[in-house]
């Protein structure tokens, strides 16, 4: 048919009611150029209408919060169970809240930067003139003609975006997701918009270019579909013109830092101050991020992990004072250990955990196993005695010899449940905060506990251990996600030699092991009143002391963010390349091997025998390159380069993830 490639429009149309149309590469087509670059070039303007208005602010640092705020939001809302949105609004007023800009203009500048936005879409849409002339001939029939859009944008701006390309009164409504805080993919904005319209969905059609949103989920749902995808070639050119931006970007970012002299820090206290520092602060500007997100959906509580989540509250908590970003919703320390945990998926019997116990109590015995996970010495038979073979663990136990160990196990997740609530207010969506890496506390804890959702955000995501990572898309590293280190991404450096982040954030404390109830009915554990305030987590610890003074000196959120630009390249040089300075200061010494286990491990033992049996014991030691240069000072930077070329070589397979 002339001006409408569809082959029957008769036939489309036949019983058709209303008509709704996806707004965005479907009535309003987008040229080639991507989202990147268009953030980017709105953000430049911007740059010079805060300098208008004496705000100097960096045009790289407005690109940097933007694109932060913007994916965090985003990963918050894919964690929620329930239909929403992420807001355009919400997103600048996070940008500009950590950048640090006058709170008594923020609603000023945000009206600024959505009329920039404004511009920036009118100038990189067409209009679709063949679609545009099928919703006039409907409307000219007598059909209702509407728009449901899945974006971030209000209806006024919408609103104006299609006047502006297709003139007036060629759509009867229009529907965004941000004022309905519903989406088409979940299927909710279609019943909302159907309710709204009064109309049944066998009598309306339902036009765009997204396979599940504009055609899987609406088809479900008993609607009449016409699926326009975009060209594949219009695809990939928008991508490959992302990908150049973004590529750029980078370049920019790395040449502005690259004359930053090194330096070393020769204590662990101006080792914390001006490397550490940087980055926990830019840590905890994501997790606010992130949480400010969540909280808009309510019943929501952050709750940070002991131990190390006591040493990430304090200095969360210092961030979030020092940039003054208040953030509504309940948050607290929570008693709990990988442990604590796995008693809660051991009452189910989900093989997470013996997946869990597999690995960390490997040749013990099952007696073993039962003291540490009911927190008594039982009288077991002889077969108890024998090393622990996680497959028949749970058999043992649904065993009579076994009843008194669950029973203790059942008493002690009992315990942990009531402080879990207490310390939640009751909220179903429970956020924890903790170090990373795997994730095991969320696992056990999902599958313990599953009338609750449970999610983690971590400073890094890796699964080290080699088990299961169905659980990690529920699981969110702020700063890293990937597999391995690469030397080419260099906030994976952490990967590296992990412990020293565990050991910052730890206070000296025992890890949680046991519950009981107190003399005023509540519940306390092993490790102590860790409530925020009871335990100073910088006390004997000069790495983490050093990175809160650098919070309680820092100026805003462009510092924290332009500081830890140059401290992630520092990190990644005293962890793989270090001099003898950054060996005092990295030193982590003993640490307990947790999980209910005696022992400790530690990363300062001299390498004793032959060069070749140092050598080989260089694989057991948790700072490996530390190692390295403790047992060969003279030969050390061959053997350095060499572990850097192989992890290099590795690093190219698994891409360049954040």
């Amino acid at each position: 048919m002339p001006g409408w490639p569809h082959p029957n429009e008769a036939e489309l149309l036949e019983g058709i009611e209303l008509v709704s149309t996806d707004l965005f590469d479907t009535l309003l087509l987008r040229t080639l150029r991507s989202e990147r670059a268009r953030i980017v070039g709105g953000e430049r303007i911007f740059a010079r209408r805060l300098a208008e208005q004496g705000l100097p602010v960096s045009e790289s640092w407005l690109v940097e919060a933007r694109l932060e705020a913007q994916r965090l939001a985003y990963r918050a809302l894919d964690m929620a169970e329930q239909d929403g949105e992420v807001m355009l609004r919400d997103v600048i007023a996070r940008q500009l809240a950590i950048l640090g800009l006058p709170k008594t203009r923020m609603a000023a500048l945000c009206e600024t930067r959505l009329a920039i936005e404004l511009d920036i879409e009118k100038a990189s849409l067409r209009p679709n003139l063949q679609l545009a002339a099928l919703l006039r001939r409907c409307r000219g029939e007598g059909r209702r003609v509407i728009a449901i859009s899945d974006i971030g944008l209000p209806v006024s701006v919408l609103g104006a975006l299609v006047g502006q390309l297709h003139g007036p009164e060629l759509l009867d409504r229009i529907y965004s997701s941000a004022d309905l805080g519903l989406t088409k993919r979940r299927g909710e904005l279609f019943h909302a918009v159907l309710a709204a319209e009064g109309v049944d969905a066998g009598r309306t059609l339902h036009i765009g270019d997204d396979r599940l949103a504009d055609h899987v989920v609406p088809s479900s749902l008993g609607l009449r579909t016409l699926h326009l995808p975009r060209p594949k070639l219009k695809r990939h050119l928008s991508r490959l013109h992302g990908g150049a931006n973004e590529l750029g970007r980078i370049i920019r970012r790395r040449r502005a830092h690259a004359g930053t002299p090194a330096g070393h820090a020769h204590d662990p206290h101006t080792f914390g101050r001006e490397v550490l520092g940087p980055i926990v602060a830019e840590f905890c500007l994501a997790i606010w991020l992130y949480a400010d997100e969540a909280r808009k959906r309510g019943d929501a509580a952050l709750l940070f992990c002991a131990r190390g989540g006591l040493g990430i509250r304090a200095a969360f908590e210092r961030v979030a004072e020092r940039l003054n970003l208040p953030l509504a919703m309940p948050r607290e320390n929570l008693m709990i250990s990988r442990l604590v945990a796995a008693r809660a998926a051991v009452m189910i019997r989900s093989p997470a955990a013996l997946d869990e116990l597999g690995r960390e109590f490997r040749g013990s015995s099952f007696a073993d196993v039962a003291t540490a996970l009911g927190g008594s010495r039982y009288q077991l038979l002889e077969s108890w005695n024998e090393r622990f073979v996680p497959e028949r663990f749970f058999a043992m136990l649904d065993r009579p010899a076994g009843a008194a160990v669950t029973a203790d196990i059942d008493r002690q997740n009992a315990l942990f449940q009531r402080h879990l609530s207490a310390t939640s207010c009751g909220s179903k969506r429970i956020i924890l905060c903790d170090t990373g890496l795997y994730g095991s506390t969320q696992r056990l804890l999902a599958v313990g506990l599953p009338d609750l959702s449970f999610e983690t955000i971590q400073l890094a995501r890796c699964n080290y251990k080699g088990l299961s990572e169905e659980h990690f898309p529920r699981v969110v590293g702020l700063a890293v996600e990937r597999s391995r280190y690469s030397p080419l991404a260099v906030r994976s450096t952490v990967l590296r030699y992990w412990q020293l982040i565990e050991s910052l954030f730890e206070p000296a404390i025992p890890s949680v092991r046991s519950f009981a109830e107190g003399t005023d009915g509540a519940i306390i554990c092993n490790s102590g009143d860790i409530a925020f305030g009871a335990v100073d987590p910088a006390a004997g610890n000069p790495l983490l002391s050093g990175a809160l003074a650098y919070i309680d000196d820092v100026d805003g959120g462009t510092a924290i963010m332009a500081d830890a630009a140059r401290a992630w390249p520092r990190l990644k040089q005293a962890i793989t390349r270090p001099a003898e300075a950054d060996l005092a200061a990295l030193a982590i010494g003993e640490r307990s091997v947790d999980f209910g286990r005696a022992g400790t491990v530690g990363d300062g033992v001299a390498l004793p025998g032959s060069a070749l049996s140092r050598l080989a014991s260089i694989r057991t030691q948790l700072w490996r390159e530390g190692a390295i240069v403790r047992a060969f000072p003279r030969s050390r930077l061959p053997l350095l380069t060499a572990v850097e070329t192989f992890h290099a070589l590795r690093g190219l397979s698994t891409g360049f993830h954040r």
